[in-house]
């Protein structure tokens, strides 16, 4: 059967990646086509747009670029019906998909949908959207289900987070190998996850880069974003105890000793790999202040939000500062916090549902659509 694939960031392309794989178990003759990345490449099939095109960030951002976003669309719906696919998979990035799911139900191609769009965040009246237009959902947050079924009458599929499936099927590194392959010193490491747009990766490590003199015991290691270049990042590279991992972030954080970490999917990541972090988010002005006025959720990390409290420090807006970020370091450093930190990470994961994400999620798909 034929499957086409949306995805519109870096987090998109891993899950979509791993679901890819678990459609060729299901169905050996799956033919692929997809916007996406590297890694979606690697599985198979035929790749229209990379999401290095896609990737465009806060309220500004996007109206700058509205006509490029709206040539995409255009050329999206085309490239389907050229395609005529047995089922269209949107992965997450909803602003980019909900147009296409619109289209493509009124042209009668089934819609599915792996990882629900944060409407619970903001947004909520998407809701009337994703029922007028997707077949199906799947989610991958415990508090989801209830979300869609009890307060929206909207039944779903809760599969468990592909995070855990991503982490389980990596090859292990030890600390030595991962110095020596970097060209590291023997010093405890600090991982430095600054996001993936090179706007919001210049604000965030304008900061972050702040505490290398503040902690010489300790060395910093970019993780370097699948979506820029190393050269992007030769800049910040010039204090000593500052390194440049490129692609590797999985690896960083198996041997990291603590984490300071944009706002995203990779506060659940460090958490998953029990790195204590600091998470941190700073945007514009304009697009903070619109934000704040219609995003209604009391936490911005995943891992707050799934445990319903503070489990890491939040550093938002004009509180992430290089004061503030010290003092949220040398807590998580400390030993005691630490292995109170580490106990929580472990409920985490078990109220993320195991393993098997992907499987279960492929094996629904072809159920659904033969």
């Amino acid at each position: 059967m034929k499957y086409y694939l949306i995805a519109g960031e870096a987090s998109g392309d891993l899950h979509a990646a791993n679901l890819m794989k678990a459609l060729q178990k299901e169905d050996p003759e799956a033919d692929f086509r997809f916007w996406g990345g590297d890694l979606m490449q690697q599985v198979g099939g035929t790749l229209v747009k990379h999401y290095r095109e896609l990737a465009f960030m806060g309220f500004v951002e996007v109206a700058v670029n509205l006509k490029t976003i709206l040539n995409n669309i255009k050329f999206c719906k085309k490239d389907i019906a050229k395609y005529k696919p047995d089922v269209i998979i949107f992965i997450d990035y909803p602003g980019f998909n909900f147009r296409i799911a619109k289209w493509a139900r009124t042209e009668g191609f089934k819609t599915h949908y792996y990882i629900s769009p944060q409407i619970w965040a903001w947004k909520e009246n998407r809701i009337k959207a994703i029922k007028r237009d997707v077949d199906e959902l799947y989610v991958i947050l415990p508090f989801e289900k209830d979300f869609y079924e009890k307060k929206h009458d909207f039944p779903v599929h809760f599969v468990g987070h592909p995070l855990l499936d991503a982490i389980q099927q990596r090859k292990d590194i030890s600390f030595q190998e991962f110095i020596s392959e970097n060209k590291l010193s023997q010093k405890p490491i600090i991982a430095l996850l600054p996001g993936s747009r090179k706007q919001e990766i210049s604000k965030m490590l304008k900061t972050m880069l702040k505490m290398v003199e503040k902690f010489p015991d300790y060395q910093f290691v970019i993780a370097g974003a699948p979506s820029q270049d190393r050269s992007f990042y030769e800049p910040y590279l010039h204090k000593k105890n500052v390194f440049l991992s490129m692609n590797k972030t999985y690896d960083l954080l198996s041997v990291a000793t603590a984490a300071l970490v944009t706002s995203g999917t990779a506060t659940l990541e460090t958490a998953l790999f029990k790195v204590p972090e600091v998470v941190c988010y700073k945007g514009s002005t304009i697009s903070y202040e619109i934000a704040k006025r219609i995003i209604n959720l009391d936490y911005i990390s995943l891992v707050n939000l799934i445990m319903d409290k503070e489990v890491v420090k939040e550093l938002i807006q004009h509180e992430f500062n290089a004061k503030n970020l010290e003092q949220s370091l040398r807590n998580i450093l400390n030993e005691e916090n630490r292995k109170k930190l580490l106990q929580e990470y472990d409920l985490l994961a078990q109220k993320l549902g195991g393993s098997g994400a992907s499987e279960k999620t492929a094996q629904l798909i072809v159920n659904k659509i033969r």
